[in-house]
């Protein structure tokens, strides 16, 4: 065969590949979806996922189930995922717990920027430090603090488990203050939630997307937000550096990613769903009470994003010399 014929060959072959993509994504969903959560249900992480998966129901006419999957600070979720096929029928609903992960967890079964395809960042509700008032009788936190360096390790605080944002929160939180505050881990946001309403604990560092809802029905008290400015969701919430504690500022982003080899065109194609999704006012109205902004940020970008606190949240871990035992 001449070179001519099979360069013919080669095009046509391509152009058949490309349009068997188009149709697979255009086919795109024939069946439910699932969506991994690495954590219990009821913390941060399920306050975004689940209401965006009610509009993506809408919009996609299949289900996308959540599948909650905790343990080990949120990457047995993410491994399962890494591990998954890759056929469009999987999404990973992450955290910026998973960008803490290589720095405290270096015998990880996947890598979050070699395993996974970004689609978009979905929510960014800032870290709020919280208090149960039967426990805790600081107003502010000029007062809690005090009580911190008066009875070194006499606090807790409650976390969504070893390595997770809440955890680190509380190591930055202590290197920034000179404070020693004994950790309580869970097994995710939503029981370190349960347990800090009750009483087991004395207080949390916790995302503003699974405490607006306890703080707005004073079960619990706010103190600060770790934020530049104040959140409409807790208005009369002073931000950290109001309440004195300068560059305190922490926020817990969510996100989507896709298992590594999922057909582009189908990426590309949930990447729009979740954009039209956000701009939808059900889920404005339902991030604005879960004190989150709407990011824009997808593909290459929220990549690169992640890469940057990857960096960030691994300066944190050396800083605070925190370590796991595994």
């Amino acid at each position: 065969m001449t070179g001519f014929g099979k360069g013919l060959l080669l095009g046509v072959a391509a152009t058949l590949s490309l349009m068997a993509g188009q149709a697979a994504a255009d086919a795109w969903p024939q069946r439910a979806i699932s969506f991994i959560v690495p954590f219990a249900a009821g913390g941060g992480t399920d306050a975004f996922a689940r209401p965006l998966a009610q509009q993506l129901d809408n919009q996609l006419k299949q289900r996308v189930l959540i599948e909650n999957r905790a343990g080990a600070g949120g990457t047995a979720g993410a491994a399962a995922a890494a591990r998954a096929t890759p056929d469009g029928y999987t999404f990973f609903v992450g955290a910026t717990h998973h960008a803490i992960a290589p720095a405290i967890y270096p015998s990880l079964s996947y890598d979050l920027e070699r395993d996974f395809i970004p689609i978009a960042m979905i929510s960014r509700p800032p870290h709020v430090v919280v208090v149960n008032p039967k426990r805790v009788t600081a107003k502010n936190l000029g007062e809690l603090i005090a009580a911190a360096k008066a009875n070194p390790d006499g606090l807790t605080y409650a976390s969504a488990g070893l390595g997770t944002t809440h955890h680190l929160a509380a190591e930055l939180f202590k290197l920034i203050t000179g404070t020693k505050i004994r950790h309580v881990p869970y097994r995710g946001a939503g029981p370190a939630m349960q347990d800090l309403v009750a009483g087991q604990v004395d207080m949390a560092f916790d995302g503003l997307g699974s405490s607006a809802g306890q703080i707005s029905g004073g079960y619990i008290n706010a103190l600060a937000v770790a934020a530049p400015g104040r959140n409409p969701a807790i208005p009369n919430v002073p931000t950290a550096a109001e309440a004195g504690v300068q560059g305190y500022d922490v926020a817990t982003w969510y996100g989507v990613w896709a298992p590594k080899g999922t057909p582009a065109d189908i990426v590309e194609k949930m990447r729009a769903e979740i954009g039209k999704a956000l701009d939808t006012s059900y889920i404005k109205e339902t991030w604005e009470r879960n004190g989150s902004d709407v990011p824009k940020v997808s593909g290459d970008a929220y990549g690169s994003f992640v890469k940057s606190e990857i960096g960030r949240w691994g300066k944190v871990v050396r800083d605070a010399g925190v370590k796991i035992e595994q």
